[in-house]
């Protein structure tokens, strides 16, 4: 296989992966761009490439930024705005978490702990059932904050495991 035909097969894959995250394809598609990229990309570059326009391209490489998997690049000479994505995967992969996280779990936390607190005879089935069952999933949502943030968390242990090592 080519290098540019692969490379078009990975933005189509990495755009189709992106929204089973729960993020836009074309946003997927500009990461993808930029993770395989040898250099720092322009947004006409970026146009260009997937076939977008510039209001479309602007606001996902804002949104990459906000998710921390883009940067700014200044390059010297060049008044044009450049981009490069973090190609470190375990980075990315955190980031991701850290958002879906904040984006999807957090909420739901905050509306599981509003419906543990509902009015009514403990003893009554209905509520019992209805207790029991977001009780559970507040659980399993606990659960899987904590897994999240150990995971997170790695990211930074790591680094400083290994920057105190250095130092030794």
């Amino acid at each position: 296989m080519k290098l540019n035909e692969a490379k078009q097969q990975f933005i189509h894959s990495w755009g189709v992966l992106g929204s089973q995250w729960g993020i836009n394809r074309t946003m997927a598609q500009v990461h993808s761009l930029l993770l395989v990229a040898s250099k720092p990309l322009s947004t006409d570059d970026i146009m260009e490439e997937l076939s977008i326009s510039r209001g479309n391209a602007n606001m996902n490489i804002r949104d990459l930024m906000e998710w921390q998997l883009v940067d700014k690049v200044i390059v010297p000479g060049d008044r044009k705005e450049y981009f490069t994505a973090e190609k470190d995967i375990w980075k990315v992969a955190t980031r991701i978490m850290y958002q879906r996280k904040k984006r999807e779990l957090d909420p739901m936390l905050k509306v599981l702990n509003q419906l543990s607190d509902i009015e009514g005879d403990k003893r009554n089935a209905d509520v019992k059932a209805f207790t029991e069952t977001v009780d559970n999933i507040k659980k399993f949502a606990g659960q899987a904050e904590k897994t999240m943030d150990m995971m997170i968390k790695a990211e930074e242990s790591w680094f400083w495991s290994n920057f105190l090592k250095m130092l030794k």
